[in-house]
C-alpha cells in the first residue's frame, strides 16, 4: 500500500523536481548578475586605490593616506575616513580596531547572496539525481503495469529521467564557478582594505 503511494507520487514528482531546478536556475542567474555588477564596481574602485598605495609606497609618502580618507566612493576610502576621524579625536589608540570593525560591518554586504549560491551549487546535483531516481521508478512501474510495452518504454522513460540529472548539473556548475569567482573578488577587496589599514598605521605613527 505504502509502495503504491510512492509510485503514485513518482508519476508527478519528477516533473516537480524539474520545476524546482528551473526556479533555482532563475534565482541563481539573478544573484550572479547582481553580484557581478556590484562587485565589479567595488573591485574597480579598489584597483584604483591599490594603484595609489603602490605610488605611496614607491615614493615613501604615507601622507597619501589623507587623500585616500577623503575618497568616499571606495570601500577603502570610507574605512580610511572613519579611521582618520577616530585618529583626530582619540589619537593612535584603537586605530587598527576601527579598520577591523569596518571590515566586519561591510563584509556581509560584500558576501550577499554568496551562501545561497553555494547552497544551490552543492544541492542542485542531488535534487537532479532525485528527479532521475523518481523517473526511473516511474519507467519501471509503467513496464510492470504494461509488460507488452517492452524495453522501448523503459528506455524512453529512463532517457527522460536523466534530463533531471543534466538539469541539476546545469544549475550547479555555473553557481559553483561564480561562487568561487565572487569569493576571490571579496577576498581581494578585503586585502586592499587591509593594505590601506597598514598605510594608515604608518601614517598614525609618523603623525604622533
Amino acid at each position: 500500500m505504502f509502495t503504491e503511494k510512492i509510485f503514485a507520487v513518482a508519476h508527478y514528482a519528477d516533473q516537480f523536481v524539474l520545476f524546482v531546478l528551473v526556479l533555482m536556475s532563475v534565482i541563481s542567474i539573478a544573484m550572479i548578475f547582481e553580484r557581478f555588477m556590484t562587485l565589479k564596481k567595488v573591485a574597480n574602485e579598489s584597483e584604483r586605490v591599490r594603484a595609489r598605495i603602490r605610488v605611496a609606497l614607491q615614493s615613501g609618502s604615507v601622507n597619501d593616506f589623507e587623500d585616500i580618507a577623503k575618497d568616499p566612493t571606495s570601500i577603502e576610502g570610507r574605512a580610511a575616513g572613519q579611521a582618520m576621524k577616530h585618529f583626530k579625536q582619540h589619537g593612535e589608540a584603537g586605530f587598527s580596531e576601527v579598520f577591523n570593525s569596518f571590515v566586519l560591518t561591510e563584509k556581509p554586504d560584500l558576501e550577499k547572496f554568496l551562501p545561497v549560491l553555494a547552497t544551490i551549487a552543492s544541492n542542485a546535483p542531488f535534487i537532479g539525481l532525485f528527479g532521475t531516481v523518481l523517473g526511473i521508478m516511474k519507467a519501471f512501474n509503467d513496464l510492470a503495469m504494461a509488460p507488452e510495452a517492452g524495453q522501448q518504454t523503459v528506455m524512453a522513460g529512463i532517457s527522460v529521467a536523466l534530463v533531471a540529472t543534466a538539469a541539476g548539473l546545469f544549475v550547479a556548475i555555473p553557481a559553483g564557478m561564480c561562487f568561487n569567482y565572487f569569493t576571490r573578488k571579496v577576498r581581494t577587496i578585503l586585502v586592499s582594505v587591509e593594505s590601506v589599514k597598514e598605510l594608515g598605521m604608518a601614517y598614525a605613527k609618523k603623525s604622533k
